[in-house]
C-alpha cells in the first residue's frame, strides 16, 4: 500500500505536520470509482430511460419495413433477426459517446478535483469502464423484454450469455472513448468528429440493420475486418438459442476489444495526469 503525505497546520502552533493520505489498492480503488460514476447514473434515471427511446423507434418503425424483404414473413422471425443488432447499437452509441462526460467534468474542473484524491490513476479509466457495463445489460435486457409480446421469442440462458457479451464488449469500447476524450481535451469538436467519423461506417459493414450477404463483395470483404460483424452475428447466434462458431468468435471479439480498450484506457490517463 502506497502512500503520499501533505501538511497540515497544527493547532495553537506555527508548524506544521505531515498528514498521511493512505492509496487503497486497485481493485478497491475501481470499485470506488465505479461505484461514485453508478450513484451519478441512478441520481438521473430519466437520461437512462431516454435513452431507450431510440432503439424502441428503431424496433417499432423499421421492423416492418423488413417484413417481405427478408426471408420469414412472420414479425417474429424479423424480430429473431434484426433485435440482437438493435442491441449492439445501444452499445455502439450508448457506450461510443461516454467519453463526452468527462470532457464536460475535464471543463468544469471536476475531473481535476478527483485526480486530486489518492486514487490510483488506472483506476480512474478502469472504474468508469466497468460502470458501463451496468446501463448497458439493463437496457438491453429491458429491450428484449418489451419485444416479448410483439412475436419474440426468449431463449432465456442463450439471453443471458448474449448480454454478458454485450456488457464485456461496451467495457472496452467505453475505455477507448474515455481515452479518446482525454486525448482530445482541450478540443472538444475532434471528440466528436473522431467519434462520428468511426460510429457509422462500423455501423453498416457490421450487417446491423440490413443484411450483407447480397451487398457487393468488398463490402463484404471490409466487414470481415469489423469487431462489430463477429459480435452481431454471436448475438444473433445466442438469441436464437443456439451456440456455434459465431457466439465463440464473438466472445473473442468481445474479449479482445475489452483488453484493448482498458490498455489504451490505462496508457492515456498516465501519459495524460501528473
Amino acid at each position: 500500500m502506497s502512500t503520499t503525505t501533505a501538511a497540515d497546520p497544527v493547532p495553537g502552533a506555527g508548524t506544521t505536520r505531515p498528514t498521511t493520505l493512505k492509496r487503497g489498492s486497485f481493485v478497491s480503488d475501481s470499485v470506488a470509482v465505479c461505484t461514485r460514476e453508478l450513484l451519478l447514473v441512478f441520481r438521473d434515471p430519466f437520461g437512462l430511460v431516454f435513452s431507450l427511446l431510440q432503439p424502441l423507434i428503431f424496433l417499432g418503425l423499421f421492423t416492418p419495413l423488413l417484413i417481405g424483404s427478408m426471408p420469414g414473413e412472420d414479425p417474429g422471425d424479423i424480430l429473431q433477426w434484426y433485435l440482437p443488432g438493435v442491441l449492439v447499437m445501444v452499445a455502439l452509441f450508448g457506450t461510443g459517446i461516454v467519453g463526452s462526460n468527462l470532457q464536460y467534468e475535464l471543463m468544469t474542473g471536476s475531473y481535476e478535483r478527483v485526480l486530486a484524491s489518492p486514487l490510483s490513476r488506472p483506476s480512474l479509466i478502469v472504474g468508469r469502464s466497468v460502470k458501463e457495463m451496468l446501463p448497458l445489460v439493463a437496457q438491453a435486457a429491458l429491450i428484449t423484454v418489451i419485444a416479448i409480446p410483439f412475436g419474440f421469442t426468449l431463449y432465456p440462458a442463450h439471453a443471458v450469455v448474449g448480454l454478458l457479451l454485450l456488457g464485456v464488449f461496451g467495457i472496452g469500447l467505453g475505455a477507448l472513448s474515455y481515452s479518446l476524450a482525454l486525448k482530445t481535451r482541450s478540443n472538444e469538436w475532434v471528440f466528436w468528429a473522431v467519434q462520428q467519423s468511426l460510429i457509422f461506417p462500423l455501423l453498416i459493414l457490421s450487417g446491423m440493420m440490413l443484411p450483407l450477404e447480397d451487398g457487393p463483395q468488398w463490402l463484404q470483404t471490409a466487414s470481415d475486418f469489423n469487431p462489430l460483424t463477429y459480435i452481431v452475428e454471436a448475438e444473433r447466434q445466442l438469441f436464437n438459442g443456439q451456440v456455434g462458431t459465431d457466439a465463440l468468435w464473438g466472445a473473442i471479439a468481445a474479449a479482445v476489444t475489452c483488453a484493448i480498450g482498458l490498455w489504451v484506457g490505462v496508457r492515456t490517463v498516465n501519459r495524460n495526469t501528473v
